[in-house]
């Protein structure tokens, strides 16, 4: 079932998020809404408070952009109860966006590589290291866990730039091509 997705100003996105404890059908077919939640809306990433429910989950699926990188051909995972516990020194820019401030990208700096312990779909426990654009997406899905949307990443000046653009999410001034809430 797709799912709207909550937008900027919504209280579940800043709520914090409890762990998720084992597996069960709810949980299978939470993340297979929102599997099909974020393929509607056309994303690479979808955390579960961006649906409304307040559980440290997120998925990712970064295949669209295998062309360009071919080692993410096929990279789609799941993300139960994450935890990263290192960051790389090395930082970059990228352009990011998000499917809870629709219409809005903006640089957004962060560690080029992580590392981190998480449980899959079937609560199987992994320890991996993620560098790149896989890198990425997965931190921005993280901190949307940590009640973190990216522009809470910019400098205070460029926040302020935005200020009137952000105050009017919450007033329904957007366009998104997808439901939202």
């Amino acid at each position: 079932m797709i799912l709207p997705i909550e937008v900027y100003g919504s209280p579940t996105l800043r709520a914090a998020n409890g762990e998720m404890d084992a597996p069960c059908p709810e949980a299978r077919k939470l993340i297979d809404d929102m599997f099909a939640t974020m393929y509607a809306a056309e994303g690479v990433g979808l955390a579960a408070p961006q649906v409304g429910r307040n559980v440290r989950l997120f998925v990712v699926d970064l295949t669209p952009w295998a062309d360009d990188e071919p080692e993410l051909a096929g990279f789609r995972r799941t993300f139960v109860n994450p935890e990263i516990y290192e960051r790389s020194e090395e930082e970059g820019f990228y352009n990011e966006g998000c499917l809870s401030l629709p219409g809005l990208h903006e640089d957004v700096r962060r560690p080029v590589s992580i590392r981190m312990r998480y449980l899959d779909e079937n609560f199987a426990p992994h320890d991996g290291e993620f560098a790149g654009r896989a890198a990425r997406v997965i931190q921005h899905e993280y901190d949307h866990l940590e009640g973190v949307v990216f522009t809470d990443r910019l400098s205070p000046l460029r926040r302020t730039l935005l200020k009137g653009r952000l105050a009017g999410f919450p007033k329904g001034k957007y366009k998104a091509a997808y439901r939202t809430k």
